[in-house]
């Protein structure tokens, strides 16, 4: 298996190229999410929108509502932020606008302004490189914005394998009708999830370049590593049980790097402990995010990862998840 292959975890030791910056905390609480917020916050700036997944109704493993609303009040450049969506590609509880709001309602999603983007249509941005598409079409709200805090829960993912910041950019900033389908479905098909394994992995990193693009330096990324199911947080109460550890909350301006370093945490837990997870991860390909993010010229894979819990000092992944105890759902 060559690097392209979305199967292949690439070892550190193996990768090339300049290090990013990648903050870490175990404090997984809304003190935690706005220590880590402060050390990336440096452009964001203007009109910002802020990228959640924000679940479908009930789900039990998405950010807590109560903490993006204790972000977003006790942070002066979040005070006028708005929560940014788009509508869902499949049928459920966010698949028209009205549908949509009536799960932000149930889910908490409350206490701010959320901004269904393709609500009143699309627009599309170019995508530089591309080798599946020119270019993402994308809610006509998108460019209404000057920067971008994605905010994602990092976990598994029923096709990509994992969901981190590409995904969450990637696949849930298209809009719902159109630029979704470009990223799933083969023209003319009539399986709508006909795109699958390195090329799915590859569009969803496409579309989020377009998106990264048009925001530039005002762009930053928050993972956070709780109720990490193999499912995605658009499965709902139907996500599988979670059986990977808690780990923290990652963040960077660099995509890549964040991304890139959940993955390598995951990896560094014990074969208990990361199991189900990895599985997941390779039998999807959903390694070839990283690898062709990179190709694309989006960021490093290559990072320094500082503890903000012990006088933010560098440390590796195997030194961050020792001692990793028993998962417990923590609730909002």
């Amino acid at each position: 298996m060559d690097i392209a292959d979305g199967r292949r975890y690439v070892p550190y030791s193996e990768r090339t190229g300049n290090e990013s910056i990648v903050y870490f905390t175990r404090d997984l609480s809304p003190e935690g999410l706005k220590k880590i917020y402060e050390k990336v916050n440096g452009n964001m700036k203007g009109k910002i929108a802020v990228k959640l997944h924000t679940g479908e109704k009930n789900g039990p493993n998405i950010i807590p509502a109560a903490w993006v609303k204790k972000l977003m009040e006790d942070e002066e450049s979040l005070k006028d932020a708005t929560i940014v969506e788009t509508n869902t590609y499949y049928e459920g509880d966010r698949y028209t606008t009205e549908q949509h709001r009536e799960t932000l309602k149930v889910n908490g999603w409350t206490f701010c302004k959320v901004d269904i983007m393709d609500e009143e249509g699309t627009t599309t941005l170019p995508i530089k490189g591309g080798k599946w598409m020119k270019e993402m079409s994308v809610g006509s709200h998108m460019t209404d914005y000057d920067s971008l805090l994605t905010l994602t829960h990092f976990k598994g993912h029923v096709q990509g394998g994992f969901g981190g910041s590409n995904k969450n950019i990637g696949i849930g900033c298209a809009d719902g009708r159109i630029g979704k389908k470009w990223i799933h479905t083969t023209e003319g098909s009539d399986d709508m999830w006909s795109i699958r394994e390195e090329e799915l992995m590859e569009r969803i990193s496409e579309s989020t370049k377009a998106t990264i693009d048009f925001f530039g330096r005002n762009v930053t990324y928050i993972n956070v590593m709780r109720n990490m199911s193999v499912s995605c947080d658009c499965e709902g109460v139907a996500a599988e049980p979670v059986v990977t550890p808690n780990v923290g909350i990652l963040a960077s301006n660099d995509i890549l790097a964040v991304d890139q370093a959940c993955i390598d945490l995951v990896y560094a837990m014990t074969e208990q402990e990361h199991k189900a997870l990895v599985e997941r991860i390779e039998t999807r390909h959903g390694l070839r995010q990283l690898s062709y993010m990179k190709e694309l010229g989006m960021g490093n894979d290559r990072y320094v990862l500082i503890d903000l819990d012990n006088e933010e000092v560098r440390i590796y992944p195997k030194k961050a998840v020792e001692g990793l105890k028993p998962f417990k759902l923590i609730k909002p």
